[in-house]
């Protein structure tokens, strides 16, 4: 795996020394991507492997327990993760999103309790959205009191990480209406985990079925939308973006490597050898340039949402740092997503038919790039970012899927003060 230092460009001190103790994790992940992809060898010793390096504590702090890693630090290593095996990445996404709504409650037993199971090693997946039949802005899944305490009750698709997780983040309806958020335990009574992911890529996430009968859940671990970080949104796209700046460097990784090996050519070839053709050598350059640009593209919005972090407590700055992130993270999406597809797709140039064996599975570079590109679909960040440069219209800092006409934008959200871009 390439190193911080070179062609991907050099963080820091601290970051090196930081991305040396996993860096050995990460190349043991990437040893058997392949053989995981084709056999469908899911991922449970990987995310213990990590469970034991105490991977999923990076953004604790110190005297908690974990590394206190800064946002950009965290997406670094995300990179570099991604790089060995996306699938991953993905599967520890919504634990990483959760490590921050803990972060930001206020300090007391249920933000200490949590802090400590995660130092300790616990991983959050996540059961939150709906494939029936519930409208926008609404769950189909119940939170509900019994005699005996709460139940929850409803079937989640998309339960991304969930196969590999100690607790579950549930979005349920609660008996009042409201929006609510359950952690329960993975092993809890009447949770059924199913894996049936039927997509072409990001095959090992466990992003399946997840059904809860009468499942019992502690009044304590019931949140509501307020315990939200409001840079969430951004943070969770940002570990889209990572992912999928460091599917880009394992393809230009693999690109130059077959092509130093590659002993064929073709007969109207400009050399006798793939690595001495000008051609195809202008094709690896093309593909690595790609992955340098998705990376850097990442890291600078990660650092937006840094300061959006760190502006959690200043009233005047906060909303301002916030819309900055967001409008960063989606101008980031909206072409990271177009870098790091062309690139997956254009090793097939430098390296013919011979690149299609199935053996090889170069082909999950592209499936798995296109599939991370499909969530928080880009032509709605293309025109959110359209309407905060044009009008100042705020974007929208949370979302969900559903059935019948979508949410309208607060009026409210529109900011006269904003400078629009520069005239035509």
């Amino acid at each position: 795996m390439g190193k911080s230092k070179g062609v991907w460009g050099f963080a820091s001190d601290r970051y090196e020394q930081l991305a040396e103790r996993f860096r050995p994790d990460f190349r043991r992940i990437r040893e058997g991507a392949v053989y995981r992809e084709l056999n469908r060898k899911l991922l449970h010793e990987e995310i213990r492997l990590l469970q034991e390096r105490r991977f999923g504590a990076l953004r604790i702090p110190e005297e908690e327990g974990g590394f206190g890693v800064s946002i950009p630090e965290l997406f670094h290593l995300l990179i570099e993760l991604s790089e060995a095996d996306s699938n991953v990445t993905q599967a520890l996404r919504i634990h990483f999103g959760f490590v921050e709504r803990i972060l930001n409650l206020p300090d007391g037993d249920r933000r200490r309790r949590w802090l400590k199971r995660i130092a300790d090693g616990a991983i959050v997946g996540n059961a939150l959205t709906e494939t029936g039949s519930a409208q926008v802005g609404s769950y189909n899944t119940k939170l509900a009191l019994r005699e005996d305490g709460l139940r929850l009750n409803g079937t989640k698709y998309y339960s991304t990480g969930t196969l590999y997780a100690d607790w579950i983040v549930v979005g349920a309806t609660s008996e009042q209406g409201d929006v609510v958020t359950a952690i329960v335990p993975s092993t809890a009574s009447g949770v059924d985990i199913v894996d049936d992911w039927e997509g072409f890529g990001q095959t090992l996430t466990g992003s399946g079925t997840t059904v809860f009968r009468e499942t019992p859940v502690e009044p304590d671990d019931v949140f509501t939308r307020e315990t939200y970080a409001k840079y969430a949104t951004a943070f969770a796209q940002m570990v889209h973006l990572s992912t999928l700046a460091g599917i880009a460097r394992a393809a230009a990784i693999d690109v130059a490597a077959s092509i130093a090996e590659r002993r064929r050519t073709y007969s109207h070839a400009a050399a006798g050898r793939s690595s001495e053709d000008p051609q195809v050598l202008q094709v690896a350059g093309r593909v690595h340039s790609q992955a340098y640009a998705a990376g850097a593209l990442v890291l600078k919005a990660a650092e937006s949402v840094q300061r959006a972090y760190e502006a959690r407590s200043l009233a005047d700055a906060e909303d301002d740092a916030n819309v900055e992130a967001e409008i960063e993270v989606a101008q980031a999406q909206t072409v990271v997503a177009g870098l790091v597809l062309d690139a997956v797709a254009a090793i097939f140039d430098a390296l013919g038919a011979s690149a299609t064996i199935r053996s090889k599975a170069l082909d999950r570079y592209w499936r798995n790039a296109r599939t991370i590109a499909s969530h928080n679909p880009l032509i709605y960040k293309e025109r959110i970012v359209g309407e905060y440069a044009v009008n100042g219209t705020h974007p929208p800092f949370a979302w969900q899927t559903g059935i019948g006409s979508p949410l309208q934008q607060d009026p409210a959200a529109r900011v006269d003060n904003v400078r629009p871009g520069p005239p035509s």
